[in-house]
């Protein structure tokens, strides 16, 4: 049975659009949050509620160590074994998240790009930054014009697949990108002045449910877990170099930054179809505009 998706912005409203429609059709929730897959930190990534994931199975929540790193390849493993496992029960799997590169993993399929090569790495560590970037423009001149060439993350990778493959890596990434395999799912769009004061309102729900103790009793994280947003802003309240009131703004701001992004991704990806929601509408609601859109999702035609 194929998967069902629901994706958008944070604070779009997502798990509990998901859980209505868990219930109503009898589906599992499989988590494509790249920050709620990880243990102790149920707070600050807005996790599913105790009582939400006994109403209806939910997997992939808090199942990562926060020492551990994440990417789209573990989380495809981990998502589609969860898909595979539902779906022999019979059951609709229904995927939902926000982080568009594990959802477009599963709904894509990973990219073919090489994988890290350590010696390529190394012979690359003497060069300078602007060295770098220089012979990345030579070989890949699209790519680095759409680059933060600032960023010595993304040019080494994308020299470093340029290097490898023998072609531009935005070649690459573009091939990938423009495949359209079919498959049914949701975009959540909001008004944005709408959607930035939900965002600003979770935040502060965070705070009253306990996300300055819960940050404060983090154990070391990984590099992944550890840009979970919050966790900088709240630690720098809790040393002393900020005040609540400036780590709130903080917090809101980048969560805002982040949703930008998310929506810029989203619309993107062209399989999703868009559900405008306002604030007159609730989950029942949504779920009636799924399955007016998305007919052989209803229960009666999958119990026939």
């Amino acid at each position: 049975m194929q998967p069902f998706y629901i994706v958008g912005p944070t604070g779009s409203g997502k798990s509990s659009i998901a859980l209505s429609l868990a219930q109503r059709i009898g589906g599992e929730i499989v988590n494509a949050d790249a920050f709620q897959l990880y243990q102790g930190l149920d707070v600050l990534t807005a996790k599913p509620t105790v009582t939400d994931m006994e109403r209806v199975p939910h997997h992939l929540y808090g199942v990562v160590d926060p020492s551990d790193e994440m990417d789209a390849a573990t989380y495809a493993d981990l998502a589609s074994s969860c898909i595979r496992e539902i779906s022999v029960r019979d059951n609709p799997p229904i995927v939902v998240g926000g982080s568009g590169l594990y959802v477009k993993a599963l709904t894509h399929g990973l990219s073919t790009l090489p994988h890290a090569d350590n010696e390529l790495r190394a012979a690359l560590s003497p060069f300078s930054l602007d060295e770098l970037s220089n012979w990345l423009q030579r070989l890949d001149p699209d790519g680095a014009a759409n680059m933060n060439l600032r960023n010595p993350r993304y040019v080494e990778r994308a020299l470093e697949i340029s290097l490898l493959s023998g072609l531009p890596a935005s070649e690459l990434k573009a091939h990938w990108a423009s495949q359209q395999p079919a498959f049914d799912g949701i975009f959540l769009e909001w008004e944005r002045e709408a959607l930035y004061e939900r965002i600003n309102q979770r935040t502060h729900k965070m705070i009253a449910t306990g996300l300055l103790d819960e940050v404060k009793h983090l154990p070391p994280l990984s590099d992944t877990a550890s840009k979970a947003i919050g966790i900088r802003e709240m630690k720098s309240h809790l040393a002393g170099e900020s005040s609540l009131e400036e780590a709130i703004e903080a917090m809101q701001q980048a969560t805002r930054r982040y949703a930008k992004r998310q929506i810029t991704w989203f619309r993107r990806e062209i399989g999703f179809q868009s559900i405008c929601l306002s604030s007159a509408t609730d989950a029942k609601s949504a779920v009636a505009q799924i399955l007016t859109m998305f007919p052989h999702l209803q229960p009666n035609q999958n119990d026939a």
